[in-house]
């Protein structure tokens, strides 16, 4: 049976004959932790972080730009939608569980990554805090995924969490709105 094109394989095939050795995974959580730390998503700093990821001086294809601007498009409707749901760019359940835990563990890393070089106020509150911590736990155990209706379920479970986790950290490090000056009332 052929494996379905998933939009993660079709990411990773053009970063491979793009010349780019990261993983679509990477790369997604790599904008998400941009995105949660509150870098905006003006394209051209988006861009700039990309490539530094890439180590590539070179100029990054039209198609690959395309691309990652209609991965960040995509992001901000889900960080910005009522939905409250994220889809992660990981591998499809046809891949073996040590691929996908990998790509989980990539996902984590690039997360981390794009947060460390864009969040700037650390007040976090516990549970953001917690957050990152946890992303940091679930980067080092992809090795511990077996194959087995057990490490099937600890996936899911992890990716899961990993779907919300991006939504509490942006909706925390958002700038909340400058409140109106109080006008003084009129009796």
């Amino acid at each position: 049976m052929p494996i379905q094109n998933s939009p993660y394989q079709a990411f990773a095939a053009l970063l491979s004959t793009s010349g780019i050795n990261v993983s679509p995974a990477e790369l997604h959580g790599l904008l998400l932790g941009r995105s949660a730390a509150g870098a905006g998503f003006e394209p051209d700093s988006w861009l700039a972080d990309a490539k530094e990821l890439f180590h590539s001086e070179n100029e990054t294809s039209d198609n690959v730009r395309n691309a990652l601007i209609g991965l960040q498009e995509m992001v901000k409707g889900e960080l910005t939608s009522d939905d409250m749901t994220v889809v992660l760019l990981l591998p499809t359940d046809d891949a073996s569980l040590p691929d996908r835990a990998t790509a989980l563990g990539e996902w984590c890393q690039g997360f981390l990554t794009g947060f460390g070089l864009n969040y700037r106020d650390n007040a976090l509150s516990i549970e953001g805090k917690e957050v990152l911590q946890d992303l940091a736990a679930i980067a080092q155990v992809q090795d511990a995924l077996e194959e087995s209706e057990d490490g099937e379920s600890d996936y899911m479970e992890v990716m899961e969490y990993l779907r919300v986790a991006p939504l509490l950290l942006f909706t925390e490090t958002k700038k909340p709105e400058a409140p109106a000056a109080a006008k003084p009332s009129l009796h």
